[in-house]
């Protein structure tokens, strides 16, 4: 994936598609249909089914049961997926893999097959069916149907949570280079990322500037995990581990404190709470620095905005304007100091301790 692709800022909006020929009327109805594909491909990540093909071509009765699948129905989701690209239908009637349905294996480059899993999992989904309810009430939809927050039923189920956390690598690690491209991390000599999961951004971070020191501070469960990946990416020795609850109390110390896709998981009062124990934890001179999407006011197209309804239905959170990172930033003793845009739909918000 390309640090445009599949999350590029300047989203075609409906005066776009009119220009190219294309009815309003069939505008909305491929808005509504997108459902389709988003389960077909669904249904192939949670089947294994690039994992199969990569042994070699199969028929649909044989992958059938390798699946556990009805292969009439099978075959016909593998002809659905054949013109989306997923796969090719061989003259003798078997299918194969292409370069696209083979980053759905297992482990494969990217992550795309967790991050399917979780965004168009049916747990996820689950959320969505209550999407009218967080319009009417502002409660998440993940709380009308498990009567939890996103994290909180995660705690609770590990398959799914390892998913998501490998999910956040698929979605954002593209934005890796775009960020180290935007802004210079050489200035500090350690950096603390708060909520940093499996330290994805944090390893590109560290790989482009070895003079730095870091701690990764997440959830104690995420330990394991963590240290595991950091290890296999060469920088275990640079970046050390601290579990806890960036709630109760964030370690000290630091040149830095990074924030990464964390705030917009929360509510504002939640968001200020996160934000003043950042400012507890930090020197004078120190610098926060937050890596959210930044949504441009008036009509402007941006990916953002869309995603802003999966905060308000999954976590509970909120997408924010320039300004409104600024007001929260204020109420926890910090000023907004600069905004740097990147090539992708991600921006570094600079804040200093007041």
């Amino acid at each position: 994936m390309t640090a445009l692709a599949p999350f590029d800022a300047n989203v075609p909006n409906a005066q776009t598609r009119l220009a190219a020929g294309i009815p309003p009327h069939v505008q909305l109805i491929q808005m509504g249909v997108a459902i389709w594909q988003a389960r077909a491909v669904y249904a192939a990540a949670e089947l294994c089914i690039a994992d199969c093909l990569a042994r070699g071509p199969l028929a649909p009765e044989e992958l059938a049961l390798k699946t556990g699948t009805h292969a009439p129905s099978l075959g016909r989701l593998l002809r659905a997926l054949a013109s989306c690209g997923l796969v090719e239908q061989t003259p003798s009637g078997q299918f194969v893999n292409t370069t696209l349905g083979d980053s759905l294996r297992d482990g494969a480059p990217g992550a795309a097959r967790a991050t399917i899993l979780t965004i168009a999992g049916s747990w996820q989904w689950k959320a969505w069916d209550h999407f009218l309810h967080a319009l009417q009430t502002g409660e998440s939809g993940m709380q009308a149907a498990y009567g939890n927050d996103l994290f909180g039923y995660l705690s609770g189920e590990p398959l799914h949570s390892a998913r998501f956390n490998d999910a956040m690598v698929g979605m954002h690690g593209a934005v890796a280079s775009a960020i180290i491209e935007a802004y210079d991390f050489s200035r500090f000599n350690n950096i603390i990322d708060v909520g940093g999961g499996k330290g994805a951004l944090l390893t590109s971070i560290l790989k482009a500037h070895p003079q730095v020191q870091a701690v990764l501070f997440d959830l104690p469960e995420v330990e394991r995990s963590a240290r595991e990946y950091l290890i296999a990416s060469g920088i275990g020795a640079r970046c050390s581990f601290f579990g806890g609850d960036f709630f109760e109390h964030i370690p000290s110390g630091h040149d830095a404190c990074l924030l990464a896709h964390v705030l917009h998981d929360w509510k504002d009062d939640q968001a200020i709470a996160i934000l003043k124990q950042c400012r507890r934890a930090m020197r004078a001179d120190g610098h926060l620095l937050i890596v959210e999407a930044v949504l441009p006011d008036g009509n402007t197209p941006h990916h953002g905005k869309l995603m802003d309804l999966l905060m308000l239905t999954v976590t509970g959170g909120i997408e924010r304007s320039e300004r409104e990172f600024a007001q929260i930033l204020a109420l926890a003793d910090f000023a907004l100091s600069d905004v740097y845009p990147t090539m992708t739909h991600q921006s570094v918000i600079e804040a200093i301790p007041v």
